[in-house]
């Protein structure tokens, strides 16, 4: 039974799709961004999974696929699964900016009783937004109680943690190539006032962020905006000079 979010949002459950229909789909396969550990207790398996999701199609896929690519030759006992989508507003066409677009949430328990919402409130409390996050659980024959509620929050705050790190080093990545982009074309300028050259030009080649950590993400933004500053005093110096 799917639940909805809190006031203010739009719950929507996704529509059941036919497994036929969904093998012969000619999209490529959806890829997790993040797989918790298993957690294991008296025979039952827990493990989560965490998708990027835009719209109300795109979770039905993920879960769609987790229930019968990903795991179809072993079905597990329950799919579980919340989401947080930031969609437009019916009639809207998003021109309009923040208030075209309104917070979509919905979670299903897949036959385990209440156990969407403990899902959704976790993906709540990490502020996780266009994601789908799907617990899987494996029935070991032995009733857990409580602690299936438990197992199921530690593996969604696995897999949630692990999607905003790789958020904020999309975002890193994003701020880095656009302040490459500034230290070039400022170096270029200074090139061209002096004759003399202090660096790369404004055609450098893109620098590759793919192995980058976070850490070393965040010194490095630091280490270029030094330098944006310090180009821009000798520009400000050149140009006082003349």
């Amino acid at each position: 039974m799917p639940h909805g979010g809190s006031i203010g949002s739009s719950s929507s459950k996704p529509d059941q799709t036919n497994l036929h229909s969904y093998i012969q789909s000619s999209r490529p396969p959806p890829d997790s961004t993040a797989t918790s550990q298993e957690i294991r207790d008296r025979g039952s398996i827990f493990v989560a999974n965490i998708f990027q999701a835009s719209s109300v199609e795109e979770v039905n896929t993920r879960i769609q696929h987790v229930k019968h690519v990903l795991h179809g030759s072993k079905p597990a006992s329950h799919e579980i699964s919340a989401w947080r989508i930031m969609g437009l507003k019916s009639g809207r066409s998003g021109l309009g900016g923040p208030d075209d677009f309104q917070l979509i949430t919905g979670s299903e328990d897949d036959g385990e009783k209440w156990a969407g919402n403990q899902i959704l409130k976790v993906m709540q409390i990490h502020a996780i937004i266009d994601a789908v996050v799907i617990v899987s659980r494996w029935y070991g024959g032995t009733l857990l109680g409580p602690a299936r509620f438990s197992h199921i929050r530690t593996s969604a705050s696995e897999v949630c943690l692990a999607f905003k790190k790789l958020e904020s080093l999309r975002e890193c990545i994003s701020t880095l190539s656009t302040l490459d982009v500034i230290l070039a074309e400022l170096r270029s300028e200074y090139n061209i006032l002096t004759g003399s050259g202090i660096g790369e030009s404004s055609k450098q080649a893109a620098q590759n962020y793919s192995t980058l950590d976070l850490g070393k993400g965040k010194r490095l933004i630091k280490a270029r905006e030094n330098a944006i500053k310090n180009v821009k005093l000798l520009l400000a110096k050149r140009q006082t000079n003349q």
